[in-house]
């Protein structure tokens, strides 16, 4: 099959919508993102990538908090509109339930089937972004995204986004274990 060269601003594929909460001048706010990643075990830490000029990145620099919010597939009108929208000119505040663990200033989102309190360890600034590295103080998950005693992606129903369509999709079908489903390669190599 012939490769295609599409250029260098290739986009991660698919990629998790969040919404990154943090409070901004004593009121919670949210945006929505899917530049993260989770980038150190142990301690667990995650990178959120912002443009600099965002309204949210001026709440995390105040209070050294964040969190990161995962929508279902049935939260994408709020979270699209979180996307649109500017803390600067619109107040977001009372558009979820929002509920707080214990860093007390990391907004989180009641209807989000998972959510993480972060606490700012870190920032990268690169050209146009910057490169927020916080540490996972906390996880919360609904009770109904459990299936023997794990989280069930397919229960979480997460948010998708590809780039460069700028589409919102949904998780697929279950294709195998990971780390068991290659172990037959093994005795070719």
């Amino acid at each position: 099959m012939k490769k295609v060269n599409i250029g260098r601003n290739v986009s991660i594929y698919p990629m998790p919508v969040t919404l990154v909460g943090s409070m901004v001048e004593e009121k919670p706010n949210f945006m929505a993102v899917a530049w993260i990643t989770r980038v150190n075990a142990t301690p667990p830490l995650l990178a959120v990538s912002l443009n600099k000029p965002r309204y949210t990145a001026k709440g995390i620099l105040e209070n050294k908090t964040f969190s990161v919010n995962f929508p279902g597939v049935n939260m994408v009108e709020q979270t699209d509109y979180c996307g649109l929208a500017s803390g600067r000119e619109s107040d977001k505040s009372g558009l979820f339930e929002v509920f707080y663990g214990d860093l007390k200033t990391a907004p989180m989102i009641k209807s989000c089937p998972l959510s993480l309190e972060c606490r700012l360890v870190d920032i990268i600034e690169l050209p146009t972004n910057d490169l927020f590295i916080g540490e996972i103080m906390n996880g919360y998950a609904d009770e109904e995204s459990f299936t023997e005693g794990k989280i069930d992606v397919r229960k979480i129903n997460p948010l998708l986004l590809t780039m460069p369509d700028n589409s919102y999709w949904r998780v697929g079908d279950y294709v195998g274990a990971a780390w068991c489903i290659g172990a037959s390669q093994r005795k070719r190599s």
